[in-house]
């Protein structure tokens, strides 16, 4: 035994302590009887690691006393009393990640413990929904939302809003500083490219990235289903039973499905990790492409004029130009919004023309300054 050990022991013991009694609470609030039930056994689980730690404690001849839970999970467990189970589930949830992260460090703590509190974390993050479906996903079933291409025209919309109020500021910050159109034209026709290859850097990134993570996450599923079926099996029976399944109907259907470990792998990731293992959250390629494409369409508005018009003329057609493209993107926020074409295309116009302003004043003062 190393020095600090006894100290660790206690708080991890302390932390399942705590677990319990909130898993105690969360049960004793819930309506449903099946997530009542579930909840008992995650107290359960806790309790035992609580067993665990205590025996440690107890071997060192460091006894830990009667159990009491800490301010913080009677202050948890009171609201959960108060407002119901799921008031309370992001905290919990925070808490079994962080446990997992904390048991994987400890060598003492087995592996065992590491996997219950990720398990838990997971399990949770299905309950943290209406009966353990996505919110979204029974607004589209229902009808009352038009949420089905809304990430892509979500997307649309903002990277061609992007590209259009950037460059526009861009340019009108050139222009308030009295360059010539050629110069003017350049520089916008820079900021175009320096901006759409900077959205499509990143998008490449951030795609690529995920789709990384997710390939990781389904390999350690892979394995875990391969050394521990059992295991998995159990946890796919607690989601099922999550989504409002019988306990009879959720061992069966679990059972059933990692007996093909095929299929397993693939409901295991969609289920648990929420992660659709053939799209993988799409191309990178491909969302890079769109980016680019979708932030030069916005910015090529505002320095378009400037190769066919000069001074004020091309300022006044650029600003037109933009106001009306400003107006067109704030009419297709409603889509997502419900607000009116009128509000949300003014609005738009509004706060681009604005942040034009700006940059010609600003532009502006810099030439007079510069010219002396």
């Amino acid at each position: 035994m190393q020095s600090g050990d006894v100290e660790r022991w206690r708080d991890n013991w302390q932390d399942e302590v705590d677990g319990a009694a909130l898993y105690r609470a969360m049960a004793e609030s819930e309506s449903n009887p099946e997530l009542a039930e579930l909840y008992e056994n995650l107290a359960a689980t806790e309790a035992e690691h609580a067993d665990f730690w205590a025996t440690k404690l107890d071997d060192a001849d460091e006894p830990v006393g009667e159990p009491t839970p800490s301010r913080r999970a009677r202050t948890l467990a009171w609201l959960a009393r108060r407002f119901g189970a799921a008031f309370v589930l992001p905290a919990v949830r925070g808490s079994e990640i962080g446990g997992s992260a904390a048991y994987a460090a400890q060598a003492d703590a087995g592996t065992t413990l590491a996997d219950d509190e990720r398990s838990h974390a997971r399990l949770l993050s299905q309950l943290d929904t209406p009966n353990g479906v996505e919110g979204g996903t029974l607004a589209r079933l229902e009808g009352r939302h038009r949420a089905t291409s809304g990430n892509a025209l979500r997307a649309a919309v903002l990277g061609a809003n992007d590209g259009l109020v950037s460059n526009l500021s861009l340019v009108m910050g050139v222009a308030g500083a009295a360059l010539s159109p050629n110069s003017i034209l350049i520089t916008g026709l820079a900021g175009l490219l320096a901006g759409a290859g900077s959205m499509a850097m990143g998008e490449w990134l951030s795609v690529q990235s995920s789709r990384e993570l997710f390939q990781r996450q389904i390999a350690v599923e892979a394995d875990e289903l391969a050394e521990v079926p059992e295991e998995e099996e159990t946890e796919l029976a607690l989601i099922y039973r999550a989504k409002g399944l019988s306990e009879e109907q959720a061992d069966e259907l679990a059972a059933q499905i990692v007996s093909d470990r095929e299929t397993a792998l693939d409901t295991l990731a969609r289920e648990e990790l929420g992660i659709d293992p053939e799209g993988l959250g799409g191309s990178a390629w491909e969302a890079a492409g769109s980016s680019f494409v979708l932030f030069a369409l916005g910015a090529v508005v505002p320095v378009a004029p400037f190769a066919a018009f000069a001074g004020l003329t091309a300022v006044g057609v650029s600003l037109l130009a933009s106001a009306l493209a400003l107006f067109v993107i704030g009419a297709g926020i409603t889509l997502l919004t419900g607000r009116s074409v009128l509000y949300s295309g003014g609005r738009q116009v509004l706060i681009g023309l604005a942040a034009a302003a700006l940059t010609f004043g600003v532009g502006r003062l810099i030439g007079v300054t510069i010219a002396g």
